[in-house]
């Protein structure tokens, strides 16, 4: 969606005021005249303060459209009796040649005020609001393809003017306000044009060397839900400097300085000087490093006020730069075009040459990190990897979390891979745009859901002779009558080999015998086709199916069990037996009360019952199975039952009446 910088404007002060000279002299190097004897006359020159707001407006849009060719619109007000509309936002008149053809024509202010006229920033201010309203070639596709929907339209304006205090820039401020909002209630009832939603106001106070400037600083402050209002304040000399700021702020860019770089001298050829080059670029560019071990080298440039990063140049040996695996690629331009050591450089990379760059690390040496290089007549700067990369070295696939994993399914995820590969498509005008990326992403999504990384890690897609046409038809999304049908035979297929017992290939899962091992392995293949529908299409089918295979489940006797599991921070959690080692614990917990007598269980009548009670019950219906003690049973109760009473006494023979 199109953001704040779609639309910037640029209004520039045409009135008799700007016409006064900026004070900011220029050095000039004057030969001996020979009219003046041995003295030389050197002139003072200066840039009069609509110089220097041009130059800065110039140089702002030629970064824009240096690093963004499409997309970034600027369009140019000029204001005095009356606003000049420069160009539009047609991409024709987008370009510095036919901004500075313009420039020309307007000329210089005039320096003295005309009788009867009213000059005036404040015929800009209006324009640019008028401009905001209108669509861009890119808005107008927009409408065309979203059928009339509503998008948001936002913009900037930057005005560069000047005020004698914060009273005056005040005014301005809420005469652009008051415009704009009635212009934009107008916008609304009529239809024709795009009605603003947010606003960006820049106020850039502009004054001479050797004056003081009564206008304050303000940072960017919301004053209405539509408009926001920033106002700064410098000499006409740090106009450059000024906007260069406000640029790497409104595009998210990021300033680097190429240091170290050898260039010979023009007066002699045999020696050669180190120069730097600072150049802009998006901030991704810096932000997409990571690495905990680089440290940025970051600091402010003389008469400066923002932040750059600073790279050594570092010459490629041969043609290695351009093998280089990188993470991001973006457009350069230089800050100062015209200088030496600038089209020096550019000279150089446009030549077929690259450039490495290299940063500090933390904990000693450097690393190259950056690499600049021409591509079709313009200049990128490549983001590096300065981590481990996969194109060095090939990680074997055995290496994995947890150890050496060596079972992965490859092939599968291969054609995986296959049957999600996107082809372009002709945009066609009764589509919405990404409408068909929505969807494949919605599949993608569907079909990754459950995909198990290991053949170790499941048993359905190992069973793929028996359950090819039902893992084929679970990832369609609508299941037809024949589909349906040949799923449910499946089903029927293995709930009958359950109920018999008959033995499951052997799919690697050890047991104590294959009675065990079955049975594991009739749990698992239940659950994971479960898993398997629950996580595939919600079309009617798809319910019918799941509802089919819960049905057979529960008849073929492998539904869900309870465990009761204790755990070692003292509550007692219910799982299922079918439920993975991996698998969350259920939110059922059955507290235990901290006691001496901890584990108690519970009768018929509800009553809780210790382990002592346990032990003291089990040793009782034991005792009930044998005759207790004689002594214990002829004693009176009270009394000490003697043990052996007959031990000691005499016991005479009997007289045997059969002896002769």
């Amino acid at each position: 969606m199109l953001d704040t910088n779609h639309k910037t404007i640029f209004i520039l002060d045409h009135t008799q005021y700007f016409s006064i000279p900026s004070e900011n002299y220029i050095d000039l190097d004057c030969l001996k005249s020979k009219t003046f004897g041995s003295s030389s006359y050197a002139p003072a020159l200066s840039k009069s303060l609509w110089t220097c707001s041009v130059e800065g407006a110039i140089e702002y849009s030629r970064i824009v459209w240096d690093l963004f060719p499409k997309g970034k619109l600027i369009r140019f007000v000029v204001s005095d009796t009356t606003a000049h509309i420069i160009n539009t936002w047609s991409s024709q008149t987008q370009n510095l040649h036919y901004i500075l053809n313009a420039m020309s024509i307007v000329g210089t202010p005039q320096t003295h005020r005309l009788s009867g006229t009213d000059n005036s920033v404040i015929h800009g201010l209006k324009a640019a609001i008028d401009s905001l309203f209108e669509p861009t070639d890119q808005q107008k596709e927009l409408i065309k393809i979203q059928n009339g929907k509503k998008f948001q339209n936002k913009g900037r304006v930057v005005c560069l003017t000047s005020a004698r205090d914060d009273g005056s820039m005040q005014s301005l401020e809420e005469i652009f306000r008051t415009v704009l909002m009635k212009q934009n209630e107008l916008v609304i009832k009529q239809g024709e044009l795009l009605p603003l939603d947010f606003c960006e106001l820049v106020f850039i106070n502009i004054f001479p060397r050797n004056m003081e400037s009564f206008v304050s600083k303000k940072p960017a402050t919301k004053i209405s839900p539509l408009l926001s209002v920033e106002v700064h304040s410098c000499q006409a000399g740090d106009i450059p400097d000024k906007l260069t700021h406000l640029l790497l702020n409104h595009y998210d860019l990021a300033s680097t300085t190429v240091t170290g770089i050898p260039m010979k001298e023009e007066q002699n050829a045999n020696s050669s000087a180190n120069y730097d080059v600072e150049i802009l670029h998006p901030k991704s560019s810096h932000s997409v490093i990571c690495a905990s071990e680089l440290l940025l080298p970051k600091s402010i440039k003389e008469g400066s006020d923002y932040e750059t990063v600073t790279l050594k140049w570092c010459t490629p040996r041969g043609n290695g730069g351009e093998l280089q695996p990188c993470l991001t690629m973006h457009r350069v331009t230089p800050v100062d075009v015209t200088s030496r050591p600038s089209s020096c450089l550019i000279n150089f990379l446009l030549n077929g040459r690259s450039v490495l760059l290299e940063m500090p690390r933390q904990t000693g040496g450097k690393i190259n990190s950056h690499l600049l290089s021409a591509r079709g007549g313009e200049i990128f700067i490549h983001t590096l990897m300065v981590t481990r990369s996969c194109l060095e070295e090939h990680p074997a696939i055995t290496e994995g979390e947890g150890g050496r994993v060596t079972d992965y399914r490859i092939q599968d995820f291969v054609q995986f891979a296959k049957n999600h590969k996107l082809f372009p498509l002709r945009q066609m005008n009764d589509h919405i745009r990404d409408e068909n990326l929505l969807k494949a992403r919605s599949k993608l999504f569907r079909h990754s859901r459950y995909f198990p990384l290991t053949t170790s890690s499941t048993i359905v897609y190992n069973l793929r002779n028996i359950l090819d046409v039902f893992l084929q038809s679970v990832e369609k999304d609508e299941l037809n009558e024949n589909n349906l049908m040949q799923c449910r035979q499946l089903i029927f297929g293995i709930m009958n080999s359950a109920v018999k017992q008959e033995q499951m290939p052997n799919l690697g899962f050890r047991g104590k015998n294959n009675r065990v091992r079955d049975d594991q392995q009739q749990r698992l293949l239940w659950m994971e086709l479960e898993l398997l529908l629950q996580n595939s299409g919600k079309s009617p089918g798809h319910k019918a199916l799941l509802k089919t295979l819960q049905d057979c489940r529960s008849r073929s006797g492998n539904g869900e069990t309870s465990i009761k599991i204790e755990e070692p921070n003292g509550r007692t959690l219910l799982r299922t037996s079918t439920d993975s080692p991996q698998s969350p614990p259920h939110t059922i917990e059955v507290p235990i009360t901290k006691h001496r007598n901890s584990f108690t269980s519970s009768n018929s009548n509800g009553q809780q019952k210790s382990l002592f009670d346990l032990f003291s019950s089990a040793e009782a219906r034991q005792n009930q199975k044998r005759l207790d003690f004689s002594g214990r049973i002829c004693t009176a109760p009270g009394q000490i039952a003697k043990l052996y009473p007959d031990l000691g006494s005499k016991i005479e023979p009997k007289e045997d009446n059969n002896k002769v």
